[in-house]
């Protein structure tokens, strides 16, 4: 099984890809299932096979240590280790060809925390990756860019898994847009023809910096465009793990 994380900030749209993800597969008769990992969410878009709000309750969590609702959250980031072995085993009884994981709505609960580490390793970290989510809104601008691509460079430092870059909710942007910013993940000269083209503030200087220092960690990678409503680029981001961790080959259907 191949554990698929999906990462990214607030509203980036990853609780709308697992979905749509699952859905994708399943019409292609793959088999996969979902793990909702965000203790603090009221609702799902679909049914989770596995849901850590059945081990650790965000309500219950306020009550005993007297926290509001953001203390609450990192508290319940951490409980999570502890409950990680008992969801292992729940996790164990399925048999499927992917889980696609649904992470906290902010990321730093799930990216700076010790205890999603342990959880990303005993889920088996050797099958894992994780599709980071650009958010469109802010992937349009050159430094909004350049701040996704440090927050996807940080994600990757703290986790030692494959790491794929995603443009989510393609189809709010127009398709000039999609393909500028697409240029911009290939092509690193264009991204800073489109950082330096633009009056000089002290904003584009840092992201001028930004732009030097993550070149030459060698940060840039070609993002997909996906959209959950038209279900594009659904098979670029399928095919693109499957060539990772298979060599290309195919699943086996249902």
């Amino acid at each position: 099984m191949i554990n698929l994380y999906f990462v990214g900030t607030a509203g980036s749209g990853k609780t709308t890809l697992t979905h749509a993800f699952q859905l994708w597969m399943q019409e292609h008769g793959f088999n996969a299932i979902t793990m909702n990992l965000d203790p603090g969410v009221e609702s799902l878009p679909y049914s989770a096979d596995i849901d850590v709000r059945e081990w650790v309750s965000l309500p219950e969590v306020m009550e005993q240590y007297g926290v509001g609702p953001n203390g609450a959250q990192i508290i319940a980031a951490d409980l999570l280790a502890v409950k990680a072995k008992e969801i292992k085993e729940v996790l164990d009884e399925f048999e499927a060809d992917y889980i696609l994981i649904d992470t906290p709505g902010q990321m730093e609960l799930f990216t700076l925390r010790e205890s999603s580490k342990f959880v990303l390793e005993l889920f088996n970290s050797k099958k894992s990756a994780i599709a980071f989510l650009f958010d469109p809104v802010l992937a349009r601008m050159p430094a909004g860019f350049i701040s996704l691509l440090l927050l996807c460079a940080s994600t990757q430092f703290r986790f030692d898994v494959p790491v794929f870059n995603v443009l989510a909710k393609s189809d709010i942007l127009s398709p000039e847009e999609v393909e500028r910013i697409v240029e911009w993940s290939k092509d690193s000269g264009k991204l800073y023809d489109a950082l330096t083209n633009t009056k000089p503030t002290m904003q584009t200087q840092a992201s001028v910096e930004l732009f030097h220092a993550l070149e030459r960690i060698e940060a840039y990678k070609s993002l997909i465009a996906i959209s959950s409503k038209n279900n594009s680029g659904m098979e670029d981001l399928y095919n693109l793990v499957q060539q990772f961790f298979f060599g290309g080959e195919d699943l086996s259907k249902d």
